[in-house]
């Protein structure tokens, strides 16, 4: 049998890459600020909407990945 890989379990305030099911937007990835941590895996991230202003969403830690290295390193 194959094992689940554990998911990755980012710090509050870091930047993450969001790739989703749902969307065509969301299925390409989205790149996100981790804000807080929700109840059942889930994490509030601020995004950039579609007009510009941020947005919270509520979203699954299994479909947050970290970001390439280099991308934004200090």
């Amino acid at each position: 049998m194959a094992r689940k890989e554990k998911s990755w379990n980012p710090p509050i305030g870091a930047i993450a890459n969001y790739v989703g099911k749902a969307s065509g937007i969301t299925r390409r990835g989205h790149t996100v600020r981790i804000k807080a941590e929700a109840r059942g895996g889930r994490f509030v991230v601020e995004a950039i909407g579609t007009n510009g202003k941020s947005v919270l969403l509520t979203i699954k830690r299994e479909n947050l990945a970290p970001l390439q290295p280099g991308l934004f390193d200090e």
